[in-house]
């Protein structure tokens, strides 16, 4: 009895705190253009109004509402509607969620990104959302509050003659907003249409300008009908938050695969052209170009990093596969003489790999470098590949071998006590930024060591990285710091995440083989929480929008680079396999979405999609109203990185690469 009336309390409680549609507040902007607006507030029906104000509620399964707001023109109006939802949970002890935007209270990044440092109160464009939902959980009872905007597909986006103050929108848009506010110290939910970003507008890197209201026109007689879901509910953490909240947008928005232009091996052909037109050998050093080239004419730079966006070793590799499947020496004299020239050249004498140069001023000094634990374990990952394929042809290649027992070493020697590594670290191992938030990226690298070499100190090195995952960043849904131009919330920690747990899941079996693959799985929802599930909507002129581009299927970046991309690179074959692992049907649907999507804009001769040369695929994909200073919204920046791009598509159709390392006999 005492079970049952506990439990009757509990719901008594959860029902007078469930945020519903009766909470919300309307606040209705209009504008005579030439005039300031005017903004009053307004309920549904009300009558006297140029503009009349229709909701509508229905009640949705578990305990779902979904609110219809319906607009009638009664004459010729611009106008704001703004609606705000109280969710009875304090500010304080809250965090929100705007899907591949804003995790927590964004505190990783600083002033001049969005995040709580600037101010308590944000609200946004919905197309810089990967769903356009906003969300906050109560961090003490675990409650949680969504609304999830129900999008018009195909949706369609209007050009403005301004970019902040009050704007006329230039045409029909879809584009709303959502957000949160700090009212009073309490946190309310924020969504309308059509868009405002408050308190500031964020345009670019680490740039923060005057915030914006748009207005919509409609003419006499004319409605508009906008629709919203509402959905309260309970999450354990954040973690589990955000992995609901993923799989509610996943069931809402049901993305479909997109219609691929190409097949794999049409793609790794195209691809296969920046092996050849971006091969640079005129250095002691060998490399395919791959940093700061111009999308007009793809140009060869001296610019040479050695792993995250140049890929150079896997690059290489990725030549000479291909060229000896496809009988093309080229290509495969190409891969040789990278891997030659960084086995003679590209190490420190401790035995590290020189990762970032200016090649055009001469190979750096030892004590001029600076490592960080992903670029180094990016370029063993790549050599034991390199080394596992040359061996099974019958080729061996002893210092090679040497080489990378001696760097995988110094990775054991690295770690420190509690199992992290530091992010960038000097060539006599003392830290220059010790933040941990790198350390997964070491970890498939030590377990690969583990299986060429049969050594288990890399494998009990590779378990202790995962125990710190574990601790510090899975069960505390932080992920960041894997980028290394930005230090905040991304998306490839989390990736590393889910792939170090894999790796580790492939090696053990057991009660240990299930935590990783639940470990597995909790950071695979958190990842996929950066990956678009809606097609942002481009106006005519727009040159993605013109090419017929769909978002869904590709992530944005991180809380400060506000632009979508191609990296996966292993992440569609893990997302696979946990599919068949845990009997998640939505693991696959997204893998399909993926798949099929990333190929829309690869540059062939006849469709180059705005890159100067075909192959090379584009970087800095401009999917929003952010920029890196070119451009624009459905555009690219002029400077790109082609490496990692082309690296990471072949790793997407390269589908059992990984697999077969690690299962391997031999």
């Amino acid at each position: 009895m005492k079970t049952l009336r506990t439990l009757a309390m509990s719901l008594v409680m959860l029902a007078a705190t469930t945020a519903t549609a009766a909470d919300l507040n309307y606040q209705l902007s209009l504008k005579q253009p030439g005039n300031d607006a005017t903004t009053m507030t307004v309920s549904p029906g009300q009558q006297g109004l140029p503009v009349m104000l229709n909701q509508q509620v229905k009640g949705l399964a578990d305990g779902q509402q979904l609110l219809t707001v319906t607009l009638t023109a009664r004459e010729r109006v611009y106008f704001n509607l703004g609606i705000a939802l109280p969710t009875g949970i304090k500010t304080a002890e809250a965090d929100f969620y705007l899907p591949g935007f804003w995790y927590h209270k964004n505190l990783r990044s600083p002033r001049e990104a969005p995040s709580f440092h600037t101010s308590e109160s944000w609200n946004v464009r919905d197309d810089r959302l990967s769903s356009p939902l906003t969300g906050v959980i109560d961090l003490a009872s675990g409650r949680t509050v969504s609304v999830l905007r129900q999008v018009e597909q195909p949706g369609c986006d209007a050009l403005t003659t301004h970019q902040e103050g009050e704007v006329i929108l230039g045409g029909p848009s879809t584009i709303g907003y959502v957000g949160f506010d700090n009212a009073q110290g309490m946190a309310t939910l924020t969504f309308g249409y059509p868009y405002i970003e408050t308190p500031k507008r964020y345009i670019r890197k680490l740039t923060l300008t005057p915030p914006i209201k748009a207005f919509a026109r409609l003419d006499k007689g004319q409605t508009l009908t906008l629709s919203w879901i509402i959905r309260t509910t309970r999450a354990q953490d954040y973690g589990q938050f955000v992995s609901q909240t993923w799989q509610h947008c996943m069931d809402q928005l049901r993305p479909e695969p997109v219609v691929p232009l190409y097949s794999p091996e049409q793609m790794k052909a195209q691809l296969a052209n920046y092996f050849r037109k971006g091969y640079v050998d005129k250095y002691a050093l060998k490399f395919h170009s791959g940093h700061g080239l111009r999308c007009d004419d793809c140009v060869p730079v001296d610019h040479v990093q050695l792993g995250f966006c140049g890929r150079v070793l896997l690059n290489g590799f990725n030549a000479l596969e291909y060229g000896e499947q496809t009988a093309d020496q080229e290509l495969v004299r190409m891969g040789q003489d990278i891997f030659q020239s960084w086995l003679e050249h590209g190490f420190t004498a401790r035995g590290y790999f020189k990762e970032d140069m200016h090649i055009a001023q001469g190979i750096p000094a030892d004590q001029d470098c600076v490592h960080s634990i992903r670029q180094q374990s990016e370029a063993v990952y790549a050599v034991l590949h390199y080394l596992r394929y040359e061996r099974l042809q019958g080729r061996k290649h002893k210092e090679w071998e040497q080489k990378m027992r001696t760097l995988l070493d110094r990775m054991v020697e690295l770690l420190k006590p509690d199992g992290h590594y530091a992010r960038k670290f000097r060539d006599d191992n003392s830290d220059v930024d010790a933040s941990g938030g790198s350390t997964p990226s070491a970890t498939s690298t030590l377990v690969m060591g583990y299986k060429y070499f049969k050594d288990k100190r890399y494998l009990e090195a590779a378990r202790r990285t995962v125990g710190y995952l574990e601790e510090n960043i899975i069960s505390k849904s932080d992920y960041f710091s894997s980028t290394l131009d930005a230090n905040c919330e991304d998306k490839e920690a989390a990736i590393s995440a889910v792939t170090a747990t894999y790796y580790m899941a492939m090696m053990t079996r057991g009660q240990e083989r299930q935590h990783y693959v639940d470990l597995c799985r909790q950071a695979a929802n958190f990842a996929l929480s950066w990956y678009y599930l809606w097609d942002v909507p481009f106006a005519q002129g727009q040159m993605l929008g013109d090419l017929g581009f769909h978002s869904r299927g590709w992530s944005n970046v991180s809380v400060e680079n506000n632009h979508i991309d191609v990296f996966v690179f292993e992440l569609p074959h893990i997302v696979e396999w946990l599919a068949q692992e845990t009997g998640e049907q939505r693991l696959q649907q997204i893998h399909d979405v993926i798949f099929s999507s990333l190929n829309q804009l690869l540059p062939t001769p006849e469709r180059l999609c705005g890159i100067g040369v075909p192959g090379f695929n584009p970087e800095v994909v401009q999917h929003t109203c952010w920029d890196y200073g070119r451009n624009g919204k459905g555009f690219y920046n002029d400077i790109f990185a082609p490496g990692w791009t082309v690296a990471s598509l072949w790793e997407l159709y390269s589908p059992r690469r990984t697999a077969d390392f690690l299962t391997a006999k031999k």
